[in-house]
C-alpha cells in the first residue's frame, strides 16, 4: 500500500491540486484568446443541439419514446436551471468550462439514445426485477464498503462503473474500453482520485451516473457551487428522476440478463430521495448505513474539496464545510422519515463495528434481511476484504491527518 501511495504527489491540503490542471486552464484560455479553440458554451438550447446532431430528425421521437411528458419537462426544466447556476455561481475555471460542456452534452445525448433504444426495444422497460438491495447512508458513511460486500455475494447483481457513466447498451459493447479510458483521463488531472474513492470500469459501482443521466443534482453538487439549482432540486419532484432510473436498470438487467438477481444498489443520494425511491421499488430490502456525524463531514468535506478545486480557482472550504453539515441534517432527516414509514426488511450497519468485525455484522445483516449468506458468498466477500485492505483507498485516512488549517484537519 506505501509503495503504491509514494507514486502520487503529497497532498498537503484539502484544495491541493496538480500541476497539470494549471497547465490545462492557461493552454485553455491562450486558445481561446487567440481563436484557436471556440469556447465551449453552457447555452442550453446549443448544448442540446450538439447533442442531438448525430440524431438528426429522429431526435424529438427519442426525447419521447418511453417517457411521460411529465419527464420530459422535468429533464428540460433541470437542464436550464443548472446551466444557468453554473453560469452564474460556480465560478468554473478554463478547464471546469470545456469538462461542464463535455459532461452535459455527453448526458444529453445519452439520454437521446436511450430513448432510440426504447423506441426499438421496448420489451426492455417491461424487464422483470428481483426485489433489489438498497444500500442506504450518509456520503462517506460506509457506504461503498457495504455494497461491495453485498454485491460480491454470487447470489446477487450490481451495477460496473462502465454501465453506471456509460449506460446504453451497445453491439459490440465498448463500454468497459469507454469506462477504463475516461478513468485513465480522470487519474492524470486527479491522481487522488483512488485514494478517496478506489474504481475500476469492471468494478462494482454505485448508479450516480443513472442519476446525473436524468439531471439529479447529487453529481454536480460535488463538483460545482451551484446552491440555487440545489435548492431547485432538492425541493422539486423526484418521481421523473427515479422513473427514468428504474428504465435504466431495467434495461441494463435485460442486456445483462440478470434481472432474476436482486441488483445491490446504493448512492448517498438515496438517503435524501428514501421515500421517493421506495415507490418504484416497494419489495426492496434496505441496509442502513451508519457513522458518525463528524467523522462523515469530515470526509466529505476532503471529497468534495477536491473535485471542485480542479474545475474553480475559487472553491471555498468553510462553504463546503457548512453545506456539507447542511447536506448531512436534510439527508438524515428525509431518511428517518422515509423509514419511518417503512415496513419492509431493513438491517443496520454501523462504520466501527463493520471495522472490528464485519464478518459477523454482515451474519446479523442477512438474518434480519431474511437472506441466506452461503460458504461461497463469504469466501468471495473475503477476497472483497482482502482486496480493500491492499489498497490505496486507505491513504485517504493519512492524507486528512495531514491537511494543517483546514476543516478536515
Amino acid at each position: 500500500m506505501a509503495s503504491r501511495a509514494k507514486r502520487h504527489p503529497p497532498r498537503p491540503h484539502p484544495l491541493t491540486r496538480v500541476q497539470l490542471v494549471d497547465r490545462a486552464n492557461h493552454r485553455l484560455q491562450q486558445a481561446w484568446d487567440k481563436g484557436w479553440l471556440p469556447e465551449p458554451t453552457l447555452d442550453p438550447d446549443t448544448l442540446w443541439g450538439f447533442a442531438a446532431k448525430p440524431l438528426g430528425k429522429h431526435a424529438g421521437l427519442a426525447e419521447a419514446s418511453g417517457r411521460t411528458p411529465a419527464d420530459i419537462s422535468d429533464f428540460r426544466e433541470r437542464l436550464q436551471r443548472l446551466t444557468s447556476s453554473v453560469r452564474d455561481e460556480a465560478d468554473l475555471n478554463p478547464l471546469g468550462r470545456t469538462m461542464t460542456h463535455g459532461l452535459l452534452v455527453r448526458t444529453i445525448r445519452q439520454r437521446l439514445r436511450f430513448g432510440k433504444l426504447w423506441g426499438e426495444r421496448p420489451d426492455m422497460l417491461d424487464t422483470e426485477l428481483a426485489p433489489p438491495i438498497i444500500v442506504v447512508g450518509q456520503m462517506r458513511s460506509g457506504t461503498t464498503r457495504i455494497h461491495r460486500l453485498l454485491a460480491a455475494d454470487p447470489a446477487h447483481s450490481s451495477t460496473r462503473f462502465c454501465d453506471s457513466w456509460h449506460p446504453v447498451p451497445s453491439w459490440p459493447d465498448m463500454r468497459t474500453l469507454w469506462g477504463g479510458l475516461s478513468l485513465m483521463i480522470a487519474r492524470q488531472i486527479n491522481p487522488w482520485i483512488d485514494a478517496i474513492h478506489p474504481m475500476g470500469s469492471e468494478r462494482v459501482e454505485e448508479e450516480l451516473g443513472w442519476l446525473a443521466g436524468a439531471l439529479d443534482h447529487a453529481t454536480f453538487e460535488a463538483q460545482w457551487k451551484i446552491p440555487s439549482f440545489i435548492a431547485f432540486s432538492e425541493a422539486a419532484d423526484a418521481e421523473p428522476v427515479y422513473r427514468e432510473f428504474a428504465r435504466i436498470l431495467r434495461t441494463d438487467a435485460a442486456h445483462r440478463n440478470n434481472g432474476a438477481r436482486p441488483r445491490v444498489m446504493k448512492v448517498p443520494q438515496f438517503a435524501e430521495d428514501l421515500a421517493t425511491l421506495l415507490k418504484q421499488f416497494p419489495d426492496a430490502r434496505l441496509v442502513i448505513a451508519e457513522r458518525e456525524d463528524e467523522d462523515v463531514v469530515r470526509s466529505a468535506v476532503s471529497l468534495i474539496a477536491n473535485q471542485m478545486t480542479i474545475q474553480s480557482d475559487s472553491a471555498d472550504l468553510n462553504w463546503i464545510e457548512q453545506e456539507c453539515r447542511r447536506k448531512l441534517a436534510l439527508r438524515r432527516d428525509r431518511m428517518r422519515s422515509a423509514i419511518d414509514d417503512w415496513t419492509g426488511p431493513i438491517a443496520h450497519l454501523q462504520f466501527d463495528a463493520l471495522s472490528a468485525d464485519w464478518e459477523q455484522e454482515v451474519s446479523q445483516a442477512y438474518r434480519a434481511l431474511g437472506l441466506e449468506l452461503s460458504q461461497v458468498a463469504l469466501a468471495s466477500m473475503r477476497r472483497e476484504m482482502s482486496a480493500a485492505v491492499s489498497h490505496q483507498h486507505l491513504a485517504h485516512a493519512d492524507q486528512m491527518s495531514n491537511f494543517a488549517g483546514s476543516p478536515t484537519a
